[in-house]
Order: structure tokens, then C-alpha cells, then sequence
């Protein structure tokens, strides 16, 4: 066996290149100067208005929006530079070309406040001036949107509009009479159905207070305490290493929305300690990866998405509903790595870390009031109180203890930045959220919804799994170009109706597409998460890219079942049939992890592979035939593991080969 000795650890600025290179939002200007005042105290004003109207009340639905707008476009244009390639210097002066176009997003935001009353008096008549600035408005979101998120989504969005204006000329069901330029414009800028819909009224009250929420979480101290955690826990165990960078990241994935930027931040640390261990390249990137990617899933912070959802489906759902059912899907996607992880280490024989090379498990755990906000938040999401609240009262809590907590040595200055940094990471998703708005815009007038979903449904020839296959490839192909809200958006408005056309649950159906649109980002060949694990790892991204996606074979896999028995999500179930679900499905996640490495007590034949994984998938399921079959197989499987271990000169017989090099 072979390692990478003394792998090298990442500096600040190699994973701020790393972050540019792999992740559009990370590649703002370096603003000195009058501009660096300004856009500092633009971003301050940004999240004091959002919670001024958090605390107080949010204004009128429209006023709401366009200011959340306002400053997000107008502040991206001082931050994002049009040309991504001059992102990476260290001062860049503003082109006046963004000045201009900064100083119309501030009209865009400013225009309903001022004019509320004679706008809604004129019930969708437009005038000259409202025309131009409705229009300014849609091309302003389409150009915000290409430059924090990237192009994808802002074709997506053209195209969606080209089709508003010209459906008449389209062939078959896809036709419809077309809308004019002026009615276009009336709608995404004049109505709650457009830009200023569901989406950007998300990113205006929930998601903003969660971003923030997590950017004083960072200025805690808590980031690093999940990294000490997770080393004092896991560290000592068999390949260490990899279940560190495997619990760190799932508690990391709480905090951050990004995949790439959880991969960059904490896999810097993790992977090198994995490499130093001996795990490959690849392998160490791609647990990474993984791990990073599923932080999304991960109760009781889902990402962005997850607010959406609420709002998508409606009909009573609550936050805590959505991250209720999401725990046992989540719970099973980070057993599934943290198994896979084993076998491997088991495989190759390494060990964990030494007692020298552990934290003092003593001091760690002295600090276990760290965790208080994110157990607060949790407790605030179960009880009564709105989600704003929840987040209002989860950042006083997360203010508290990091004055309490003496190595972070928070002062006054660390609020104010923290407020200054959370409003950064919204930009991107207000951006996202607006150009998902003009997507949903269209969709609801032209019928376009329903037309696709009945024609998936015909092209799936009425039936339920080819159906969630084409779901599922959509989900995946509009993941690895645009981010997770706004794939959620697409796919919930276009696919999730298809789905509960044939009597799929709305939460099952909405679940589905949020699972696999996250799980995009380590899908090959387009895997950005696991790109940039590869770039910290120095692996080939491709296989890094197949490594990941063998480790979140869960995700694959679970998506399908909880549709199929909506038990997996605690729907209409009771306390024991839940415990027996988690068990059987956790029983099924070692036959399948064991099969996809190859090792289980032992190294395995091809056959007991295949087998092991068809064992594992009839205890996923949650069926009783299933379950005992799957139980009876299991146990007969890993009888025989133990007795051909090693035969009479106490060999493994199994694979004499084997390799354990790298």
C-alpha cells in the first residue's frame, strides 16, 4: 500500500482560488475605496432591512420583493464583474458600465414603493415609463442571474420567456396563442406571478434570515468546533479520517448552501488527513464530495429549497413537515457513506488516528455549548412559532454564544460583519429566486405545466417508475448547471405535477425532485462538488466525479422508495413502524455498502456483490415480504462471510489478490 505522505494542507488563498474556479458566487471583486464603503454598508443596510421587517412586519408583497431585489441586483453589479476571468485580481475597479446598471437596479427596487398606489390603480394597464422599467427589470435579473450563478439558468429563463412570446408558432400540445411583449412585461414585473412570485417572497423572509442565521454561526466559532467534534467522535475508529470529513461535513451542510463551498472549506482539512492515512486520491475527494453535497439534505437546515417547498405545496405544511420526513432519507445517505468509507478502510487495511494525533477529547466536549443554536433552532422549528421568529431568535442565541465562547472572541465589530457576510451569500439566491420566478411566470399562464406534465406521463406510457426515471434525468441534467433552487423550482412546476398526477403524495413527489437535483453536483459528467474535491485532492475529476457518486448510491436509490412507500417519510406511521423502518433500512444500507466495495468481514466474490445489493434493496423497501426475505438472506450472507473467512492455513480465501495499493 502506498500513501501520500505528508499531503499538503490548502492556504486561504489556494482555497479561494479553488472557490472561483468551481463556485460563480465565490468570485466577487476586491473593492478598495468609496466603492468598498459603499457596497460595505449597501450589504449592512441589506440585512438590517430584512430584519426590520422581520421583527416589525413585512411591508406590502410587492414593496417586499422590489426592495429585496433592489439591493441584490444593484449590489452584485458592484460585486460580480461581467467577465469572470478578472475576478481573481485583488483590485478590480468598478466598470461604469455596472455603475450604470447598479444605479437602475436601485430605481427597479425603488419604483413600487414610490408609485404603489397609481400601479395598483391602474389595474395592469402599463404606461410608457412602466414598460421601460418592467422591461429594464427582466433583462437586469437575466444578466444578475448569469453572473453569480452562472449561464445555464439564464438560458433557461430566455428561453422560457422566447416560448411565452412565441408558443403560437409551437408544434402539438406545446402550442398556445402567445403572449405580447407589453402583457410579458405586465406579468414578471407588475404581478406577484412573475419575478416578484413565490420564489423571490422566500428569498425576501426565510431564506435570507436562515443565510444569516448561518453566517453567525461561522462568526461563533462553531464551523471549527464541528471539525473538532467530529475528529473527537469518529477519529480514533478504523479510517478515521474519512468518517471525520463524513460527520463534519453533514454538520458543516447545516450552515452553508453551497456544495463546493462546504467541499473547499472543510475538505482542505479532511482531505489530506485521509490521503496522509492512505486512501486514494480520488476516494478521499469523492467522500468529500459526497458528504458536502448531502449537508442539503440534512435536518433541520435543508438549504434554500426546502423554504420553497413550503410555499410550493402548500395546503398547511409547515418547515418542520418537510424536515420531519427528510430525517430518515438523510439519516440513511450519511450511513450509507460512513459504511462505504468503513469497508474501504477495512479493505486496505488502515487504521485511525492516534492518541497523539487526537484532540483532548475533555476540552472538546467542554465546549459542547457551541451546539445550543443549532439546538434551539430545532426546538423553535417543532413548536408553534413562524419560521421568522425561529431564525430571529436562533441568531440572538448564536450572538450569545459567541461572546460566551472565548476562543471565537466575538466582539461588536463580528455582529455587524456577520450581517455584512450573510446579505453576501444572499445575492446569489435573490438573483436565482427571480429568474425561477420568470420561469414559474410563464409556466402558470401559458398552462405550460400541465401540458408537460401529462405529455412526461405519455411519454412514460402512463406508468409510475418510467415516470420518476424521466424525472429523475431532468432533475439531474438541470442540476449540473444551475443551482438547487432554482433546479427545485423547475423541476417541482414542470415534474412533480406528472408525479402526483398518478397519485404520488405531494411531499413524496416534491422530495423526489429536491433529492436528486442536489445530488447533481457529484453526478459525472458535470460534478462540480466533486471537481473541486479534486482539485484540493490533486485526483482526476472524472473519477472522483464515479467515486462520489458510488458513495451516494443512497440517494439514488432512497428517492425511489420513500415515492413508492411514503412510510420512509413518516407518513400516517407509528412510533414502532418508524423504528422498524430505520432498522431494516439501515440493515439493507450495510448489505448494499458492502457490495459496492467488495469487503464485508471479508472481500467478496461478484456474485455475492450482486446479491448483497438485491439483499439491501428489498430491506430499503419498506414491505414486510420484503423485509423478511431481506432479514432471512442478510443474516445467511453474513454466516457465510464469517465461516469462509479463512480456510485451514488461515488465509482469506475469498480473493487472494487482492490489491491494496494505490
Amino acid at each position: 500500500m502506498t500513501a501520500d505522505k505528508e499531503a499538503k494542507y490548502l492556504t486561504e488563498e489556494e482555497q479561494q482560488k479553488l472557490l472561483e474556479k468551481y463556485d460563480p458566487e465565490a468570485g466577487t471583486r476586491k473593492l478598495t475605496g468609496i466603492l468598498g464603503y459603499i457596497v460595505f454598508f449597501g450589504l449592512l443596510a441589506f440585512s438590517l432591512f430584512q430584519l426590520y421587517t422581520a421583527v416589525f412586519g413585512v411591508f406590502t408583497a410587492q414593496i417586499q420583493r422590489t426592495v429585496h431585489l433592489g439591493f441584490a441586483l444593484s449590489l452584485i453589479f458592484l460585486l460580480f464583474p461581467a467577465k469572470r476571468k478578472k475576478r481573481r485580481k485583488e483590485r478590480l475597479q468598478v466598470a461604469w458600465y455596472d455603475i450604470i446598471l447598479a444605479i437602475l437596479s436601485i430605481g427597479i427596487g425603488a419604483y413600487w414603493p414610490l408609485f404603489f398606489e397609481d400601479l395598483v390603480m391602474s389595474i395592469g394597464r402599463l404606461n410608457t415609463l412602466d414598460f421601460a422599467v418592467g422591461l429594464t427589470a427582466i433583462l437586469l435579473v437575466l444578466e444578475a442571474t448569469r453572473r453569480t450563478v452562472g449561464m445555464p439558468i439564464m438560458v433557461i429563463a430566455l428561453l422560457f420567456i422566447l416560448y411565452g412570446l412565441f408558443g403560437s408558432y409551437m408544434p402539438g400540445f406545446l402550442s398556445h396563442r402567445g403572449l405580447t411583449l407589453e402583457r410579458m412585461v405586465q406579468t414578471m414585473f407588475f404581478t406577484t406571478e412573475g419575478i416578484l412570485g413565490t420564489p423571490l417572497a422566500v428569498s425576501s423572509t426565510f431564506i435570507f434570515l436562515f443565510l444569516l442565521f448561518g453566517s453567525f454561526l461561522i462568526r461563533t466559532g462553531v464551523g471549527q468546533y464541528f471539525n473538532d467534534l467530529s475528529i473527537a467522535i469518529a477519529g480514533r475508529s478504523i479510517g478515521g479520517p474519512a468518517k471525520v470529513a463524513i460527520f463534519s461535513s453533514a454538520l458543516q451542510g447545516t450552515i452553508s448552501g453551497s456544495s463546493v463551498a462546504n467541499v473547499v472549506t472543510s475538505g482542505a482539512f479532511t482531505i489530506p488527513m485521509m490521503k496522509n492515512l492512505g486512501y486514494k486520491k480520488e476516494f478521499a475527494g469523492a467522500v468529500e464530495a459526497s458528504a458536502s453535497t448531502g449537508g442539503q439534505l440534512m435536518p433541520p437546515i435543508m438549504g434554500a429549497a426546502a423554504f420553497l417547498m413550503v410555499e410550493f405545496i402548500g395546503n398547511g405544511i409547515t418547515y418542520w413537515d418537510i424536515a420531519k420526513a427528510a430525517i430518515i432519507p438523510a439519516i440513511l445517505y450519511f450511513s450509507g457513506i460512513w459504511i462505504m468509507t468503513h469497508f474501504e478502510a477495512k479493505r486496505l487495511g488502515l487504521r485511525g488516528l492516534t492518541k497523539e494525533e487526537m484532540p483532548s477529547r475533555k476540552e472538546v466536549f467542554g465546549k459542547i455549548y457551541l451546539l445550543i443554536p443549532i439546538i434551539a433552532i430545532v426546538v423553535l422549528l417543532m413548536s408553534n412559532i413562524t419560521v421568522t421568529h425561529a431564525a430571529l431568535y436562533s441568531i440572538l442565541i448564536s450572538i450569545i454564544v459567541g461572546f460566551i465562547n472565548k476562543d471565537a472572541g466575538m466582539k461588536v465589530m463580528d455582529i455587524v460583519y456577520a450581517l455584512v457576510d450573510g446579505a453576501r451569500t444572499a445575492l446569489a439566491v435573490a438573483a436565482a429566486t427571480a429568474a425561477a420566478g420568470i420561469i414559474v411566470g410563464i409556466v402558470t399562464k401559458t398552462g405550460l405545466g400541465l401540458k408537460l406534465a401529462n405529455g412526461l406521463i405519455d411519454l412514460a406510457g402512463g406508468y409510475l417508475i418510467p415516470t420518476l426515471m424521466l424525472t429523475m434525468v431532468a432533475a439531474l441534467v438541470l442540476g449540473m448547471g444551475s443551482p438547487t433552487t432554482a433546479n427545485y423550482v423547475i423541476t417541482s412546476t414542470i415534474a412533480a405535477p406528472a408525479m402526483i398526477l398518478l397519485g404520488v403524495p405531494d411531499l413524496s413527489a416534491h422530495l423526489f425532485v429536491f433529492y436528486f437535483g442536489i445530488i447533481a453536483d457529484i453526478t459525472p459528467p458535470v460534478a462540480l462538488a466533486a471537481f473541486a474535491a479534486a482539485g484540493v485532492s490533486g485526483g482526476e475529476p472524472i473519477k472522483t466525479g464515479v467515486e462520489s457518486a458510488k458513495l451516494a448510491i443512497a440517494a439514488f436509490i432512497i428517492p425511489y422508495i420513500f415515492v413508492l412507500s411514503p412510510e420512509m417519510l413518516m407518513i400516517n406511521t407509528t412510533g414502532i413502524e418508524t423504528v422498524w423502518v430505520v432498522f431494516t433500512a439501515m440493515t439493507g444500507m450495510i448489505a448494499i455498502g458492502a457490495g459496492v466495495i467488495g469487503y464485508w468481514v471479508r472481500s467478496m466474490h461478484w456474485v455475492e456483490r450482486i446479491l448483497a445489493a438485491i439483499v439491501g434493496l428489498l430491506l430499503i423497501y419498506p414491505e414486510t415480504i420484503s423485509d423478511i426475505v431481506g432479514l432471512v438472506t442478510f443474516a445467511v450472507l453474513l454466516v457465510l462471510q464469517y465461516v469462509q473467512k479463512k480456510d485451514k492455513g488461515g488465509k482469506d480465501t475469498s480473493n487472494r489478490n487482492l490489491e491494496r495499493t494505490n
